[in-house]
């Protein structure tokens, strides 16, 4: 990326924000750039793609402000309406807002294929330019365009987007300086006249769409601490959800590294139905529950193979073959390559899956606020994933961590299995269907003997990663959490003080430690943090919790937001951004940590 000057911008970092409508979403830098934007959703071609570096240049949505001296920013509060104010060198200043238009209207939500920036003078005689770069076919050409007298027309690869601006036209074809003496305004979006000014749209687009948020935020049920921190996550988990659908994404980017040049580097811009039951159950602690209703269409949407094996990730157009490419028109991340399209963790066993289905539907079962609870057909759906959970609990797998190179029995994907059984033995008691709440629980009972046998080594004196292994790995910590043991059993005391000595550095920690298919692990994976944090909680550390719980908010960047990894020595972030794990782990975290309101008012 460059200023406005031409000389080389300071070093990428992930200091980005999140803007976003449940059909597009974008990544904004701490000087106000749009960085990353996939058009025309999160799985698109990224038109604007500067975050991973194209090699032609470009792919970049700038106000640049000439004699650059300093930025400011900050969402606007409780919204997805991010602020970032620009200084130059005399003393000039100038706004800009930026949103995804989203608002419900005519009893459906009003969620366009839309960018608006708002740019407005607020002191002295600001000087800048407006660089309106989009590439097309994943960084490799920068597409045709023509123009009108308050629009310019961007020919993508298998769709058109107009921009259409109060600005003057050629100072965006040609990115000329200019005199910033007026309010301006940006709207990137479907190839249509707007039908009224386009300040009045703007103003009212920006109006709208903060009431939006500002009314989401208000329905939740917050905890009474690190309320901000639990609203930011919460407002972007929403931001990962594709309304079309109801799948979930992991992460809205492709190819950041988990480590500096570690060739980690993966699309997570896919559905992950083990991420996404993560976020459907923190998002239904704070009484979100529509997420979880659309989630649930989602799934009930998706192909199983004819075997009745679930595979453990697919597009959020329920798409089931996610083939894997190098893309060599982005040099990726700090150049860091290769970048990676499609992900081959769909090819891969991962038998956690069955239970993520399973607890993500329980509570179809159970929550009376429900308008369409689960029922009998529902209930015969799950019963045919049990069948596969019981078939595949002590068989190999790629795992929670989906190792590439090797398959194992892995404990973690095991206690799923007993997860979706012990869920279906529940279910069927709440339907009266006790024959079936008996067959369930003895299945569960039998998987959960088998990893208190096997998944415990008695030398070691901790659970361990695989059946009859000797190593660790942080998934062990949700043995509590999902109900497979108790926060006092001496096995699951003993487990987690071993993770603390073994995975844990400093304030963060590792998901394992033994060398994998790229060689040993260098970044410190932010959910195993929270994950560690909420175990100390459940076996009573509850003062050492929340003292760590404070130090691993600071390593939030300023906006809040959290990626997949973290570096142990300064906590530089890597890995794909937003992450959706982390703030999970946020949430949970903080649920369990917070003191009650009835203590505080």
């Amino acid at each position: 990326m460059t200023d406005a000057t031409g000389a080389a911008s300071e070093r990428a970092t992930l200091d980005l924000g999140i803007i976003g409508n449940c059909s597009i979403s974008a990544l904004i830098d701490a000087r106000g750039r749009v960085v990353w934007s996939c058009l025309p959703a999160f799985d698109g071609d990224p038109v604007f793609c500067a975050l991973l570096s194209p090699k032609i240049g470009g792919g970049v949505h700038a106000v640049e402000i000439e004699g650059f001296s300093h930025a400011e920013q900050a969402y606007l509060g409780n919204t997805a309406v991010l602020r970032t104010v620009l200084y130059d060198e005399d003393g000039g200043a100038l706004e800009i807002i930026d949103f995804a238009p989203r608002w419900r209207e005519h009893e459906r939500f009003y969620r366009p294929v839309m960018l608006v920036r708002r740019i407005r003078p607020l002191q002295g005689r600001p000087r800048i330019r407006l660089r309106v770069e989009p590439l097309t076919g994943w960084g490799e050409r920068v597409p045709e365009r023509t123009w009108g007298s308050n629009h310019v027309r961007f020919l993508l690869d298998g769709m058109t987007v107009r921009l259409n601006s109060d600005a003057p036209v050629r100072m965006l074809l040609d990115a000329l300086p200019f005199v910033l003496d007026r309010e301006l305004n940006l709207i990137l979006g479907p190839d249509e006249t707007l039908t009224q000014p386009i300040a009045r749209f703007a103003q009212d687009a920006e109006r709208r769409t903060r009431d939006y948020w500002h009314e989401w935020a208000r329905t939740l049920s917050i905890p009474f601490e690190w309320q901000d921190a639990v609203i930011r996550s919460a407002i972007t988990l929403k931001l990962c959800q594709y309304e079309d659908t109801g799948g979930i994404v992991a992460a809205m980017t492709t190819s950041i590294p988990e480590a500096p040049d570690s060739t980690r580097n993966w699309d997570y811009r896919y559905c992950w139905l083990r991420d996404a039951a993560f976020v459907v159950r923190a998002l239904n602690r704070l009484g979100a529950t529509r997420t979880m209703e659309d989630y649930l269409r989602y799934l009930s949407n998706l192909a199983v193979s004819e075997d009745g094996d679930l595979q453990p990730v697919f597009g959020i157009a329920f798409e089931r073959e996610l083939h894997e490419d190098t893309v060599d028109a982005l040099a990726g991340y700090r150049s860091m390559g290769p970048v990676r399209r499609g992900n081959l963790a769909w090819i891969q066993p991962q038998h956690d899956a069955y239970g993520s289905v399973a607890m993500t539907s329980t509570q179809l079962f159970f929550d009376q606020r429900l308008s369409a609870p689960g029922d009998e057909a529902l209930f015969n759906r799950l019963e045919g994933l049990g069948e596969r959970a019981w078939a595949l609990h002590d068989q190999p797998d790629a795992g929670l961590w989906e190792f590439r190179g090797r398959a194992e029995v892995h404990t973690y994907s095991t206690a799923m299995c007993w997860a979706a059984c012990d869920r279906l033995a529940k279910i069927a008691g709440r339907l009266g269907r006790v024959e079936r709440q008996g067959f369930w629980r003895t299945r569960a009972d039998a998987i959960r003997a088998l990893v208190l046998s096997r998944g415990w080594n008695a030398e070691r004196g901790h659970f361990v990663d695989v059946l009859g292994g000797e190593r660790l790995d942080a998934s062990l910590l949700l043995l509590e959490d999902i109900g497979l043991v108790a926060g006092d059993d001496p096995r699951y005391v003993a487990t987690v003080d071993a993770i603390g000595r073994e995975l844990k550095r400093g304030d963060a920690l590792f998901r394992y430690v033994a060398p994998d298919d790229f060689g040993a692990p260098e970044t410190s994976f932010t959910i195993c943090t929270f994950w560690y944090i909420d175990a100390l909680a459940a076996i009573g550390r509850m003062d050492e919790a929340r003292a760590l719980f404070e130090r691993v908010l600071q390593r939030r960047n300023p906006l809040g937001l959290l990626s997949e990894d973290q570096s142990f020595e300064d906590g530089e972030a890597w890995g794909n951004f937003p992450q959706t794990y982390s703030h999970v782990g946020l949430i949970i975290a903080a649920m369990r940590l917070s003191r009650p309101w009835r203590e505080m008012v």
